[in-house]
Parts: structure tokens; C-alpha cells; sequence
């Protein structure tokens, strides 16, 4: 068995939540823990009791008690926590007094600190507005904004109505926020007018005009302004954007009111949020999500998880269209400060991250191995200057987090540090597999599978297997699991996406391996899956040896049919000036060949300036190789980058032309 990397100190599990949790088990369901594979052991097994202990745990508010707590152990259709009713808000709002909730830090403007007290105020102003606007339960609001407070209130204000929250990021393409809120047709829109991202001013007043012009069912607009100070109110009230009575400025909305905020009350599964699939492939999936089910869900991998407190302070670099932003926010629920971070996370230098965490003494920092590989690169992260001493927690989620990121973090970050690689998605707005302050980190892989959840891995004949790669499922129900697909009354496109492979068990699409630590390796996206030959190779185990060489910055590969079977094609973005020669593609070749197997290595290699990735910043293998082999991509507004496809059309012209 291989050597941990990092080993948590007995007074970090003596003091960890974790730990405090496991006690309260032991004094309310007289069971006796020795470890955390025994507690886990426990929450798969006895997962009513588990999770009606996460209920009892975490202090939720409710206004009527739940009659049980789970009716039956099927998928789908389990019926959680049935007769309860509460409000999402009024949880995340529970805390009212002078602790600072939000920090917010943007390009080129001052910081902006709120307090709960003053959330709770702004909230209970916005809310009444958007009452007066006819906002009532199950309608949608829909937020096109960055990662600023006018977001996380905006959600908060309608959440306390009943209604429903959809975000997406400013920087989608036209069609990318047609495809996704022209389904759910929101009767009001929160949008920012303009933002900053590398110091530039990206004016967003046009889209939004196209946006309302074409869903012609948002009745009023709330437009952002790039920065606003909540503490100096003075911006001028005129309205520069349209003469149209339903454009107000996030500002109008401001009015003080001596009212308490009334919290709708709602069954548990009243959907709280409409998350959106890639959309890479098609028109976006809108996954309806519950309120009760999110709350829990977050709470146990914040609390127990992340070790999250009251007085840390806890960031997650993301944007309001990818599921982290929605776990970040659920902080709120803990009491702690939420830091919101706006803008390129390397401007005007790498170091920028570092420096906020050092300066305003963040605790927790979420990011995704794309920016620790940047920084491992480059080698900037000076030590001397920058000390991390408030650092305790990165989480990375995104892609599997490579060997050589652990060494660097662990090497050229911080010794002392819990580094939790953590996976799950959109589909469950939350985690499969993720970390733990009890436990140590071993290179390469997670730590564990989270608490009531029942990961298993499946070969192809769906039996469960251990120390070998295989499906990721979840054969026992959790409460964040969708409440149903917008505009699948049948529950088709549910079924078919989770539970058509394996029926009564959740597939969720992605090439794990148990292993003996009890932790997880993630192998990529099985829907990705390479099939030379037949054997099947996951697209991270390629990456995973490429992305480490010094040349290479980024990489991405495919699978070509080619004569009746499947070749392997890795396209690379080479480091400062250098060119793909020869030698370098033989020293590829020797590398994956002694790291992995001669079947992993690739027939055809190009250098490519860009690799096209999600709004999110996951690789798009399915759009490149559609292009080449010669298939149309349907939806390229779903991309960050999409004028980076046109490198693969050229290269299939390439291929072609030589018949190579």
C-alpha cells in the first residue's frame, strides 16, 4: 500500500466536525464508530436513520414536521422527508447579526462586505419587489450575472417566494442563453449590464436586448450595474438603458421596508433551481432540483466534508452558470463567509489568488486542476512573499486531479494542507466522491465516497467490482438526486439519462476504481471512452501523462473511426513558442507506452493553439471528435471558446486530403 502524501494532525481530527458528528451519532443512535469506513458502512446501510441524523445535525428550519423519512429505496421515485415544509431562503437567511456574509472582490474595484443583518434586509427589499412584479411560487427568475451579490440576492429573493432560480454566465454566446432560459421561460431576468475579465469591458446590453426580445415571456428586467456598493447608495436612479417601464435597476429595487420577510413554506421537494446539461451535444437538459434535498445534500459536504465553520471564510473560484457556484452559496446555511471572486483569476498577475487569500485570510478555495496546472507551469507561487498560514482546504472539481498536482500543491503551496480532488455534477448538485478532514490524502485520488452515498463500481455486466476500473453508480436513493427534467411530464429523458444502462441504479457517466485506502481514482467521462481494439481507455488516463510533461500546457484526445475500428488522435498545446517536431512526439509516445499500456498510445498527434472547453472549463472531447470524423456540432454556444473547433475542421481537411 502506497504512502499518503499529507496526514491530518490529531488535533485537526480531534477538532473537526467530522469528528463532533460521529459523537452525536453515538449519543442519539447508540452506535459506536472506530472509523470512518465504519460510519460510512453506516449511512449506506441505515440510510434513514443517516439522513434524518444530517436533519436533526444541521438544525434546519421547518414549519411542519416530516411524516417519515424515506417511503421506498427505488430509483427513481423515492419520495424524501414527505409532509415536511420549509423554505430554502429562510435557511440560508437564518443567521441575522453583524457577521460579514459576503465578501465580494471584482477586476479593478473596491472590495464589497455584507453582512447578514444587512442580506437579510436587502433580501426582504428585493423580495417584496418582485411580489409587486407578480413573482409568485413556481415561477421562474432567471439571472444572467456574474459571480457578484446581486446574484446570490437575487437567488435568495426569489427563493423566499417559492419561485425558481436559473442562472447562467455572462460569457455564453447568444444561442447558449436562448437555448437554455427560452425553455424555462423566466418571468424576470437579473442582468448585468457590463463586467470586467482581463481588464477589459465586456458590454453585455446588446445580448440582453436580443434575450428579451426573443422570450417574450420575461416581463420585467433587473439590470446590474458592473459595480455597486450597498453601503454607498449614490449611484444616480436614471435609467441609460431603456425608456420601458418593466427595465428597473438593481438599485429601485432597494427600498427600505419595516415588513418581515415572509418565507413561503413548501414541501421539501419544491424545486428550488433549473440547472442546464453541457449542451454539447444538443439542446440542454433542464434539471429541476429540490429545495430540502439541495440543503441537506450541501450541508453534510460542507459541514462533515470540507470542515466548513462559522468563522472560516470559504471560496470557490466559479461562475453563476456551473453547479459550485450553487454549493458555494449554501455556505450561507453554516453561518460562514462566502467570498465571491469576478474576473480573470491571472490578472493582473498569476499570483492574484494567492495574495486574496493571504490578504482577507480565506480558509477554504475551491478551483479546478486547469489553474493549478497554470500555476505549475509557470512556478509562481512565491512562498516567501505569500505564507497561506489561514489556508486549511483547496477542493478541486472540474477533471481528475493529477499526481503531479498534488506534488506541486503539496511541494510548492503548502505542506500542511488538505487537498480534496472532489467529483459529482450538475445532475445531483453535489458530490459523489469527495473529501474528509479525518482521513489522509494519497496522490491521485479522492479520499472517499461521501456519506449516503452508495458508490459502487459496475463492470460491463453490471456486477459490482473493486480494485479494478469501472462504471461510477449509486445503488441506493439520496435526496439531491433531480426532482424531475423541465418538459419531460413522462419522465423519458430522466430515465433514459441516469437509469437506462442499469435499471433501478444511477449511472453517472464517469470511469472510477476503488481502492484500497478506501479512496477513488477517477479514470474521465466513460461517455469519452476510447475503444481501440475494444479495450476501453478513459481520455484521463491519457491526459493524465501528457499534461505532466514540461512541454505540453493543455491536451485533448479522440477517438476517428478508421477502417472498421477506432484510432486514437492527441491534439496539444505546446508551452511558450515551441512546435510539435518529431522527437518530441516519440517522447510522448515512450511516455504513455511506460506509463499506461501500448494500447493507449495515440496513432496521430497535432498541436493545436486551444483546447475548446465548457463554460465550466471541462475538455469537449465529444465536439472534436464529431468534426473529425466528419458530424455536425449542434450546439457550439455551449462553449467558452468556440472558434476553437475551427483548428478541427482544418485537421480534417488534413486527414482527408492525405488519406493519413
Amino acid at each position: 500500500m502506497k504512502e499518503p502524501i499529507w496526514i491530518p494532525s490529531i488535533d485537526r481530527v480531534k477538532n473537526s466536525n467530522m469528528t463532533a458528528y460521529m459523537q452525536f451519532v453515538r449519543n442519539n443512535f447508540a452506535i459506536d464508530f472506530n472509523s470512518y469506513e465504519e460510519l460510512y458502512n453506516w449511512s449506506i446501510n441505515d440510510i434513514e436513520d443517516f439522513w434524518e441524523s444530517i436533519w436533526d445535525y444541521s438544525g434546519i428550519v421547518d414549519s411542519k414536521k416530516y411524516k417519515e423519512v424515506l417511503d421506498k429505496r427505488i430509483m427513481p421515485g423515492a419520495k424524501w422527508f414527505e409532509g415536511a415544509e420549509l423554505n430554502f431562503a429562510e435557511n440560508l437567511l437564518r443567521f441575522r447579526d453583524s457577521h460579514t456574509a459576503i465578501i465580494s472582490s471584482r477586476e479593478d474595484t473596491p472590495i464589497v462586505r455584507i453582512s447578514y443583518s444587512e442580506l437579510y434586509e436587502i433580501v426582504s427589499s428585493v423580495s417584496l419587489k418582485l411580489k409587486s412584479m407578480g413573482v409568485g411560487k413556481g415561477d421562474r427568475v432567471a439571472g444572467y450575472i456574474t459571480n457578484i451579490p446581486e446574484a446570490i440576492i437575487a437567488m435568495l429573493a426569489t427563493a423566499s417566494i417559492g419561485a425558481v432560480w436559473s442562472s447562467c454566465s455572462p460569457d455564453f454566446g447568444l444561442q447558449g442563453v436562448l437555448d437554455r432560459f427560452g425553455q424555462i421561460k423566466p418571468k424576470v431576468l437579473f442582468a448585468i449590464e457590463e463586467y470586467k475579465y482581463n481588464g477589459k469591458n465586456i458590454d453585455c446590453r446588446d445580448k440582453i436586448q436580443q434575450v428579451v426580445d426573443k422570450i417574450p415571456e420575461i416581463e420585467n428586467v433587473i439590470l446590474v450595474r458592473r459595480f455597486f456598493n450597498f453601503t454607498e447608495n449614490n449611484l444616480p436612479k436614471s435609467k441609460d438603458f431603456a425608456d420601458s417601464d418593466n427595465f428597473l435597476y438593481f438599485e429601485e429595487l432597494l427600498v427600505p421596508t419595516s415588513n418581515e420577510l415572509k418565507f413561503e413554506q413548501l414541501p421539501f421537494n419544491h424545486p428550488v433551481y433549473i440547472m442546464y446539461s453541457s449542451g454539447t451535444t444538443g439542446i440542454p437538459k433542464c434539471i429541476v432540483h429540490g429545495a430540502g434535498g439541495t440543503l441537506l445534500q450541501h450541508y453534510k459536504e460542507l459541514v462533515l466534508h470540507t470542515d466548513l465553520k462559522r468563522n472560516d471564510i470559504i471560496m470557490y473560484y466559479t461562475t453563476c452558470g456551473w453547479m459550485m457556484w450553487n454549493w458555494l452559496v449554501s455556505s450561507l446555511f453554516v453561518g460562514a463567509c462566502v467570498f465571491l471572486y469576478d474576473g480573470n483569476p491571472a490578472y493582473p498577475n498569476l499570483n492574484v489568488i494567492w495574495e486574496m487569500i493571504d490578504k482577507e485570510k480565506i480558509n477554504i478555495l475551491g478551483t479546478s486542476p486547469k489553474f493549478l496546472t497554470a500555476y505549475q507551469k509557470s512556478c509562481l507561487v512565491d512562498s516567501k512573499k505569500i505564507n497561506l498560514s489561514s489556508l486549511k482546504t483547496i477542493l478541486s472539481t472540474g477533471s481528475p486531479l493529477s499526481i503531479e498536482n498534488f506534488e506541486f500543491v503539496y511541494d510548492n503551496v503548502k505542506k500542511d494542507i488538505q487537498l480534496s480532488s472532489i467529483s459529482g455534477g450538475t445532475d445531483i448538485i453535489s458530490c459523489f466522491v469527495l473529501g474528509n478532514p479525518i482521513l489522509p490524502v494519497y496522490s491521485g485520488e479522492v479520499q472517499c465516497r461521501g456519506l449516503g452515498m452508495k458508490v459502487e463500481v459496475f463492470d460491463e455486466d453490471g456486477k459490482s467490482i473493486v480494485g479494478k476500473k469501472g462504471e461510477l453508480v449509486c445503488t441506493e436513493p439520496f435526496p439531491s438526486m433531480p426532482v424531475y427534467f423541465w418538459n419531460d411530464p413522462e419522465g423519458k429523458k430522466y430515465k433514459s439519462a441516469y437509469f437506462e444502462y442499469y435499471p433501478g441504479v444511477w449511472r453517472h457517466g464517469d470511469f472510477i476504481r476503488l481502492t484500497e485506502s478506501g479512496g477513488v481514482i477517477i479514470y474521465g467521462r466513460s461517455d469519452a471512452t476510447l475503444n481501440p481494439g475494444g479495450v476501453r481507455i478513459g481520455t484521463a488516463e491519457i491526459y493524465r501523462i501528457v499534461e505532466s510533461m514540461d512541454e505540453i500546457l493543455d491536451s485533448i484526445v479522440i477517438g476517428q473511426n478508421w477502417k472498421n475500428d477506432t484510432r486514437i488522435i492527441l491534439f496539444v498545446v505546446l508551452k511558450n513558442d515551441l512546435i510539435l517536431t518529431k522527437d518530441l512526439i516519440d517522447k510522448i509516445k515512450t511516455s504513455i507506452k511506460n506509463s499506461a499500456t501500448p494500447r493507449h498510445v495515440p496513432a496521430k498527434y497535432f498541436q493545436i493553439k486551444d483546447v475548446p472547453r465548457t463554460i465550466s472549463g471541462k475538455k469537449v472531447e465529444m465536439a472534436a471528435t464529431k468534426i473529425i470524423n466528419g458530424e455536425e456540432v449542434e450546439n457550439k454556444d455551449a462553449l467558452a471558446n468556440p472558434e476553437s473547433l475551427e483548428q478541427f475542421t482544418d485537421i480534417r481537411n488534413v486527414l482527408l486530403n492525405n488519406s493519413i
